[in-house]
């Protein structure tokens, strides 16, 4: 392929309710989608991180800048446009791992599209539909997480995540167990909210038979998370710690994690997603797909991911309404607890031309 356009559509989506975590509360999806145009296709991608580095050290403006500054001139140079030649050609930039993987996730729906293949099969997804979790932010107060919940298993969520800090992890956790049962799959993400000395508070939390509970210590220290592991019963899963596939496999040779979130943004972009998933099924690890509250154009690929045999624990790939009143592709829909895989070329979604067009605030060729 050859690479003739590129444009940065800055969107922002307000949310159908605040969603907070131990870093921050959200009330709208203010991000950009990359669209590519190439002399055989169009490809599109979805920057998954914010306006502010809270969650990462990425943030939207700034992530414009390294794809118009460093990494677009790396594909332009190449003598033809391929995924596969992308990530050597972007190597020596350090790091920006989300603006590395909006990039590749769009080279590789152009890519996709003009062979007629779709991710999923690309990827070998080996599932028509996946089951569906939700990510259930910080609420103001028991009862509201109650309702919330209750609300989320009506319209068939079959699990459940809390989003948890320190004043905010055994009430809710022991509440939700005692109005839903320990039939329940409930699992816990504290988002880096600990230190190694909360292992006393976090060891309580063994007696509600969780499935697992989610990065509660320091991004990227290992060690620490392989002693936490030592004292609890309850399964660590590590997120942001996860760089990529060598980091999974350091961490599961540590036993500083039993189960993987794989986030394809988080690692550079699906390539290297699909590695993750690969090293943690090679080694008996339970994976799943993470989520970061994506529209259509993030989620589709997503689905693709989630449909590999190693993800075996349902993932964050909620429905289009757990967020948005409208997004700007047709809805993900919530069928019998689960969504169905896109089988169309490349990611599966195109945006919605008048959804885009309202959801717009600014529109910049690179």
């Amino acid at each position: 392929m050859k690479l003739e356009r590129v444009e940065i559509v800055h969107v922002a989506i307000p949310l159908v309710s605040p969603f907070r975590t131990s870093f921050g509360t959200m009330t709208t999806k203010d991000t950009f989608l990359l669209h590519l145009v190439t002399d055989t296709a169009e490809g599109w991608s979805e920057f998954a991180a914010d306006p502010e580095p809270l969650y990462c050290s990425e943030f939207v403006a700034g992530a414009q800048i390294v794809l118009r500054d460093f990494l677009l001139p790396r594909a332009r140079a190449l003598p033809a446009l391929t995924t596969a030649a992308l990530a050597p050609a972007l190597a020596r930039i350090k790091g920006h791992e989300l603006a590395k993987a909006a990039l590749e996730t769009a080279v590789l729906d152009a890519e996709l599209r003009s062979y007629g293949m779709s991710l999923a099969t690309y990827l070998g997804a080996v599932r028509e539909r996946v089951p569906a979790g939700v990510s259930v932010g910080i609420k103001p107060t028991i009862a509201e997480l109650l309702d919330a919940v209750e609300g989320y298993l009506a319209e068939g969520y079959v699990r459940i995540k809390l989003k948890i800090e320190p004043g905010w992890d055994l009430a809710p956790v022991r509440a939700v167990r005692e109005r839903f049962g320990d039939g329940l799959p409930l699992q816990v993400d504290a988002n880096t909210a600990y230190t190694l000395a909360d292992a006393g508070q976090l060891r309580r939390l063994d007696e509600f038979g969780l499935l697992l509970i989610e990065e509660p210590l320091a991004e990227h220290d290992l060690y620490a998370h392989a002693r936490l592991q030592q004292r609890l019963t309850t399964p660590v899963c590590l997120d942001e710690s996860l760089r990529g596939a060598r980091d999974t496999a350091s961490a599961i040779a540590m036993d500083a994690c039993r189960a993987v979130n794989v986030k394809p943004a988080r690692v550079g972009g699906y390539l290297e997603a699909r590695r993750v998933h690969d090293v943690a099924q090679a080694h008996g690890v339970p994976a799943w797909c993470g989520g970061m509250l994506e529209t259509g154009i993030g989620r589709a690929p997503n689905l693709a991911l989630a449909a590999l045999p190693g993800c075996t624990l349902p993932g964050d790939t909620s429905a289009s309404s757990r967020y948005f009143a409208e997004d700007i592709t047709e809805p993900f829909v919530l069928v019998d607890g689960h969504l169905p895989v896109p089988r169309s070329p490349g990611i599966g979604v195109e945006p919605l031309p008048e959804a885009l067009r309202r959801f717009t605030r600014e529109r910049r060729d690179l």
